[in-house]
């Protein structure tokens, strides 16, 4: 009875590369609370945005440091754990987070999406990572994700070390490809682009015709984050009034707050639990952004089904979904996240619906 935290590995079936480098595997931690037969889960790890970075070692060391003063609250009383989440990391604060939220939806004996008043049938598709290689082997990949399901929604990943050129090659290549396969099935295809904070604010101008002639239909994170809030919005500030798609920020937006002074200058955020530090937060998020006019991106890092399970629970919000980081897992170790062709729908079941995929030594 009480807390747990356990280490789990993650492998890709296909190694994903940014401007920012590779990941072929990643180690995560699951937080269990288990309490009165019910088990709640939550899903955390490292991950660094290029001005910032969490070492999988620190986020275990601030949840081990924590657990015996989590054995002492009441699940049911979640207000009680506000004072010792706020002091925790983004990805910390994650773990925590989501393992309550499941255990109380289980307890209510609903899915989180419901409990909170939306339609899970509002979901739409999800895009697919195409990351950074040569242009043969990203045709490939795009190929290997067309036969694994209809991948209507492409996300180009651009910001080449390589430089211009290369990525400009590689939008010819996909959108070209993205054109054919559009012909071939009659369902149209869309193609977004994320630099991951690769480009400078000119390498971006000079991208905008090119990205805009092939259609690209958003452009994610094309400027790196800058700890400084307000060179960081005056890029996008530069930038916004130029953009003939809509511009998103990533790497950018953490919480509230960065998400209220990016709402003038951006078009859309992209809430990933990481950053926000869980669903709590994400969720407030994402209706202050409603209020603001600014459409939601819910992604992922190199995240399993339980963590994507639980940013599905936002699905009925979001414009962009961009989960797909569970497809591209041998070794995924949670099940119940649905899919649909290439429609994710959050599970039915009660709290985040996700559990075991076997069973575990």
């Amino acid at each position: 009875m009480g807390w747990a935290l356990r280490r789990f590995s993650l492998t890709k079936a296909v190694p994903l590369t940014i401007s920012r480098g590779t990941t072929a595997s990643v180690v995560r931690l699951e937080l269990r609370l288990d309490r009165d037969g019910l088990i709640g889960r939550g899903e955390t790890g490292a991950f660094e945005t290029g001005h910032r970075a969490f070492a999988l070692e620190a986020v275990e060391e601030e949840l081990l440091a924590l657990l015996p003063q989590l054995d002492a609250l009441d699940p049911d009383r979640p207000q009680q754990f506000e004072p010792l989440l706020a002091a925790l990391s983004p990805p910390a604060r994650c773990a925590i987070d989501l393992a309550l939220w499941d255990w109380h939806g289980q307890r209510l004996g609903h899915p989180l999406w419901r409990l909170w008043g939306l339609d899970a049938a509002e979901g739409v598709a999800t895009s697919v990572t195409l990351g950074l290689a040569s242009v043969t082997a990203v045709l490939e990949r795009l190929t290997r994700w067309w036969t694994q399901l209809p991948a209507t929604r492409v996300k180009l990943k651009l910001g080449s070390p390589d430089g211009l050129d290369h990525d400009r090659s590689l939008l010819k290549a996909v959108a070209q490809a993205i054109t054919d396969q559009t012909q071939r099935q009659g369902v149209a295809i869309e193609l977004q682009v994320d630099a991951n904070g690769g480009w400078t604010l000119d390498q971006t101008r000079r991208m905008l015709e090119p990205l805009a002639s092939h259609q690209v239909v958003l452009l994610e994170q094309p400027l790196a984050p800058d700890l400084d809030p307000v060179r960081d919005t005056a890029g996008f500030a530069a930038l916004h009034p130029h953009c003939p798609m809509p511009l998103v920020a990533d790497e950018s937006c953490w919480d509230l707050e960065d998400l209220l002074r990016l709402a003038p200058v951006v078009d859309g955020v992209n809430l990933k639990l990481l950053k926000t530090g869980g669903l709590s937060q994400a969720l407030l998020m994402a209706r202050v952004a409603q209020r603001k006019g600014l459409d939601l991106m819910v992604g992922c890092y190199s995240d399993s089904s339980l963590l994507n399970g639980a940013a599905a629970q936002l699905l009925p919000l979001i414009r962009w979904p961009d989960l797909d980081s569970h497809l591209n897992l041998v070794d995924d170790p949670f099940a119940g996240l649905v899919l649909q062709d290439d429609r994710l729908r959050p599970s039915s079941t009660s709290g985040l619906g996700i559990r075991p995929a076997a069973v575990r030594p």
